[in-house]
């Protein structure tokens, strides 16, 4: 089956971790491209392609504000992230009570 591309699908925009840098950074409220190019430490027009796939996929959106491009973030697609992972959430917790077992095993242990 072939991979969606990163344009048309929340999982693959999300899968570059720069991408999730920006989108964390947004969590904060707006930004604009300016100050999202100083926090990342890249260039102009990497952050503005980064910001263009977050665009297509609808987790951000851009106003102009004078001369400059603000950038907003609209969380609403990542919820179909979400649903996907918490599937997997029985998993962890499972593999948090075997090592909370385990520890207090040793702390009785040692306690003897």
């Amino acid at each position: 089956m072939p991979r969606a591309a990163t344009t048309s699908d929340v999982f693959n925009a999300i899968a570059e971790p720069r991408r999730r840098e920006i989108i964390e950074f947004l969590s904060a409220g707006e930004r604009a491209v300016g100050d999202i190019v100083r926090e990342m430490r890249l260039s102009q027009p990497a952050v503005s392609k980064h910001l263009g796939v977050l665009r297509r996929v609808r987790l951000v959106s851009v106003n102009r504000r004078g001369r400059s491009r603000v950038y907003r973030l609209h969380p609403q697609p990542l919820k179909s992230v979400f649903d996907w992972t918490s599937m997997f959430e029985r998993f962890w917790n499972q593999q948090i009570d075997r090592i909370k077992a385990r520890a207090e095993k040793q702390a009785r242990e040692k306690g003897h």
